[in-house]
């Protein structure tokens, strides 16, 4: 089976991060919503998950989270689940056995009045297998890339996403992230003054 490599490789790891799996429904329905992510990776139609998928997927999201933990410190990682990341060298191996568990070979494509670019030759036969190797390499691709150096975590209460910094001054994944960790700061602000305390620092 060929398939071409033309993904965004920092939203699909975004995408994994915060991918609805607390049901298996729920995990059919995310893995539909990224089919132009993940063309060519899952059949055309769509993948509808089973029990087994949905958990293996939750076990790659927890190893990227801790690898995305890693990768952001000494800045504190998500607070969604900061006191329960596996350690490193665990995240590693459970990455890195998602990834080999679909051998693949890459193949140099030059058409003759085009551009070369790059696919991955593979001979194994199930979908399951294909879309969590997939994510899995993506997220090696990700974290051994330049654009690693710029991941952060959003620090807005009550979000779980990991962001790509775009520009200097971004603390916050999105604009509506930023407007709700402005309006705690300014709760705070409010509470304290009429505490009359000071507000820590």
């Amino acid at each position: 089976m060929t398939r071409r490599v033309a993904l965004s490789l920092p939203s699909r790891c975004r995408s994994l991060i915060c991918a609805s799996s607390a049901t298996v429904r729920g995990t059919t329905h995310w893995v539909q919503e990224q089919g132009e992510l993940l063309a060519g990776h899952v059949p055309a139609g769509g993948l509808a998950a089973d029990e087994d998928l949905r958990l293996a997927i939750i076990e790659l999201r927890q190893a990227v989270r801790a690898l995305f933990a890693r990768a952001v410190s000494p800045a504190p990682p998500s607070p969604a689940d900061a006191h329960r990341l596996m350690t490193a060298d665990q995240a590693r191996a459970r990455l890195n056995t998602a990834a080999a568990r679909e051998p693949v070979a890459p193949q140099l494509d030059w058409p003759a009045e085009g551009v070369p670019t790059t696919r991955l030759l593979s001979a194994e036969n199930d979908p399951y297998v294909r879309l969590v190797a997939a994510l899995a390499r993506a997220a090696i691709d990700f974290l051994s890339g330049p654009q690693c150096t710029q991941l952060r975590s959003c620090t807005a209460p009550r979000c779980v996403r990991y962001f790509v910094k775009s520009h200097g001054r971004q603390e916050w994944c999105k604009p509506s992230c930023g407007n709700r960790a402005r309006a705690a700061r300014h709760y705070r602000r409010q509470r304290t003054a009429v505490e009359g305390g000071s507000e820590p620092s």
